[in-house]
């Protein structure tokens, strides 16, 4: 690598670092903001501009000067060029969740800035929402704003009880790298392969254990997963050594470990339980068996590395993201080619979301942008939703009347909540 270009990369990086830096002080100085303030005036995350430590007079001309940023730094211009040109054109314009509020605060601790990845917010009813700050998992109630703290791994976190294959000495200070809630669970990961599991209902962890490779752990999922005689709960950790494991919660954490020739960033489970997608580190994905852990069929459209995938409810469908900065959408029964192909505007497309009735679909990219599809309309229109700051998390309540975006970037974490789309204002301002 010659010197010209050592040079172009420092001064590329000091600049992301410039405009990260200038983000994280407007997030820490902003303020709550309702739906009624929004309308009238002022800034969605309650941000002041022409300030002591801005000076740029308006969030449209941070964001002229933003994306031009972006776009300098991007360290991907061929691939992202290649993936653009089999993107359809959408229509963007479409409102199908209204802006509700802003919370500039969900706990007094910084949340580490993980690119790439955007699944740091989970979302278990209306009203209940868990999100990580560095080494603590906090819950959130969405109707009082009220927050409170789940678990704290900074210090000694040992198990409750003996099983099989359970850490019973335990972990100290693990740095969270993944998490995931769902069925009363609370499943985190760490960046040397720790797995800590702890039952919301009971007190205490539940379990803890250590990949054998100590991999860093890079999603996790929540599913059921049918058997002989009903269903059961299971997880499925991906790791940055190849590795997919699948962990049965009730049979004293029994596990499948599958290998992959290729870091997995990201692994989803079909509705059924029965089948995985899985990507990573190649642009080619691959749909799995969730038993065996045999490759049904590999599936190629990306030019990047994938970081991250979703199921449609009705089985037949799901998503990946992207690093070229599209999203793909893939059909189970015809997996030749993507039946659409969706471009975002900057980064990579680090997390995805179907609502569960089906009717839309989620993605955000690592920083600045969230885009809401209709996907009755074969993802034709959109509803694009333009912040500042890392997209660290992304999440529909179940029963699809909110969407809860976490945003931060090395600051405390903060909370853009959206409702689905009503017309009845006065509903939504007594609500804040």
């Amino acid at each position: 690598v010659s010197g010209e270009n050592l040079n172009s990369q420092d001064h590329e990086c000091e600049m992301e670092m410039e405009d990260n830096e200038t983000i994280g002080v407007l997030i820490e100085n902003s303020d709550n903001t309702t739906s009624l303030e929004a309308r009238s005036g002022k800034d969605i995350q309650g941000i002041t501009w022409k300030t002591e430590t801005s000076d740029y007079k308006s969030r449209d001309e941070f964001r002229r000067f933003r994306l031009e940023r972006l776009w300098i730094v991007e360290p991907r211009p061929l691939i992202v060029e290649q993936a653009k040109q089999g993107c359809q054109p959408t229509l963007k314009g479409g409102i199908y969740y209204d802006y509700f509020k802003y919370n500039n605060c969900l706990m007094p601790f910084k949340q580490d800035y993980s690119p790439d990845y955007g699944g740091m917010l989970w979302c278990t009813s209306r009203h209940d929402l868990y999100f990580c700050s560095r080494y603590k998992i906090g819950h959130l109630n969405a109707l009082t704003s009220r927050t409170t703290e789940v678990l704290d791994v900074k210090g000694h976190v040992v198990p409750s009880k003996e099983h099989p294959g359970n850490h019973m000495h335990g972990f100290t200070k693990t740095c969270i790298e993944a998490m995931a809630v769902g069925h009363k669970l609370l499943i985190i990961g760490g960046n040397y392969g720790e797995l800590i599991c702890k039952h919301l209902n009971r007190p205490g962890v539940s379990f803890c254990f250590q990949l054998e490779n100590e991999a860093k752990i890079n999603s996790i999922e929540i599913f059921k997963r049918p058997t002989a005689t009903s269903e059961a709960i299971n997880f499925v950790a991906s790791d940055q050594g190849g590795g997919v494991d699948i962990f049965d919660v009730e049979k004293t954490f029994q596990f499948s470990h599958f290998q992959f020739p290729w870091p997995v960033k990201h692994a989803s489970s079909s509705p059924d339980g029965r089948q995985l997608v899985v990507v990573g580190d190649d642009p080619e994905g691959r749909l799995v068996d969730s038993e065996s852990g045999s490759t049904i069929q590999s599936f190629r459209g990306h030019f990047g590395c994938s970081c991250s995938s979703a199921w449609h409810p009705d089985g037949n469908m799901f998503a990946t993201g992207n690093t070229d900065r599209t999203c793909r959408i893939w059909d189970v029964r015809n997996l030749l080619q993507p039946v659409a192909a969706l471009e975002g505007n900057a980064t990579a497309i680090s997390s995805i979301s179907f609502t569960s009735d089906g009717r839309f679909m989620a993605m955000c990219e690592d920083v600045d942008f969230v885009h809401v599809y209709d996907v009755q309309d074969a993802f034709r229109r959109e509803q694009e939703i333009d912040l500042f700051g890392h997209v660290s998390g992304l999440s529909f309540s179940p029963d699809t009347e909110y969407l809860f975006i976490s945003v931060s970037i090395d600051t405390v974490p903060t909370l853009l909540s959206y409702q689905r789309r009503h017309r009845i204002y006065h509903y939504l301002d007594s609500m804040n």
